[in-house]
């Protein structure tokens, strides 16, 4: 009992009562279990990236296992799974759960250490079903492949540093990432911010340039599932923001959702309120469907459906940009006498 009241407290801000409104979005840094001070120190630096871009933001940041007196009291395993239960009743409406550390792979599961007990994808799977909202889950481990079959699902993204469990040499990944995520240099669709697939897209060709760099095969190659197919796909799919490849099934292609999927906001940019936001959502989902069945339909056909969607996505966008007008008058109210 006494766990669970620590973790519901630090998921409130400093100084209130642990009883509080939900925040919008609540991000949860995991470090694991480093094996020696040179990871130790890598990977405190990729978190503290991780809190830095969080406090850009109004978003609420948990750290699980940065204690640098190296104790796990309560146990890492324990502080995650009561962090976790601590949101079933009152979720956030988007969950960022970022993994940095080590992984490990027996040839049927894959785990990410921890200091103390380890966690499977399968245990942690379990951990985050009840709670009902949009969630990116970030494995930035090695061997972390196998984390996108069971984890993967409706308004889910998952990331991993590899795409199999065989690829368990030291992930750099996870540098690289932490590195995009608040930069908006990692800007591909030049709207002012970084989303979690630029990011992505950024952070995999950087890893792939540094093991170029040093004239070496890369033993980690990332993968991105956010349609819940299970399966993940490279960044080399990926032409700016938009998957140049087909699947099989003509199901829509990952990085819809990822692309939606922002930590860091452009402060000038307008904000979406909830209502508006679920609406944009699904439209930007259908124009995704509708890219992938282009090829089927002909010039007409495309383009009236095309219209039917951008036309009702420019007035949201209307709908919510602030006017210059009101602004103005606004300003001259104010100084008035």
């Amino acid at each position: 009992m006494m766990w669970f009241l620590t973790c519901v407290v630090l998921l409130a801000p400093a100084g209130t009562e642990a009883k509080q409104e939900t925040p919008e979005t609540i991000v949860v840094v995991v470090v694991g279990e480093p094996g020696d001070d040179k990871y130790q120190e890598l990977f405190t630096q990729w978190a503290e990236r991780w809190k830095t871009a969080t406090e850009q933001t109004t978003a609420r940041l948990v750290t699980i296992g940065l204690d640098e007196s190296g104790s796990s009291d309560p146990p890492d395993r324990l502080f995650l799974e009561e962090t976790l239960a601590a949101l079933i009743k009152e979720p956030p409406q988007t969950l960022w759960l970022v993994l940095i550390g080590h992984g490990t792979f027996d040839g049927k599961k894959a785990k990410f250490n921890l200091r103390g007990p380890d966690i499977s994808a399968e245990e942690l799977s379990e951990l985050l079903s009840p709670i009902s909202c949009r969630m990116a889950i970030i494995n930035c481990a090695s061997a972390s492949g196998p984390f996108i079959h069971p984890l993967s699902g409706r308004d889910r993204i998952i990331v991993t540093a590899t795409q199999s469990g065989y690829e368990y040499n030291f992930a750099r990944f996870g540098d690289f990432l932490s590195q995009t995520i608040g930069d908006s240099s990692g800007d591909l669709d030049k709207d002012g911010q970084t989303s979690l697939l630029e990011a992505w897209i950024a952070a995999s060709k950087q890893t792939q340039n540094y093991y170029d760099s040093q004239s070496q095969l890369a033993t980690e190659h990332a993968l991105l599932d956010d349609n819940g197919d299970r399966k993940g796909t490279p960044a080399d799919w990926f032409r700016g923001i938009y998957v140049t490849k087909s699947s099989k099934d003509n199901s829509i292609p990952d990085g819809t959702l990822a692309n939606q999927f922002i930590l860091v906001p452009d402060q000038g940019r307008p904000i979406f309120p909830q209502e508006l936001l679920a609406e944009r959502n699904q439209l930007e989902h259908k124009l995704a469907q509708l890219r992938q069945q282009k090829l089927e339909l002909g010039d007409e056909e495309y383009l009236s459906q095309l219209q039917a969607i951008l036309v009702p996505l420019a007035k949201l966008y209307q709908a919510v940009e602030p006017s210059p007008g009101k602004d103005a008058e606004a300003e001259s109210s104010e100084a008035s006498p």
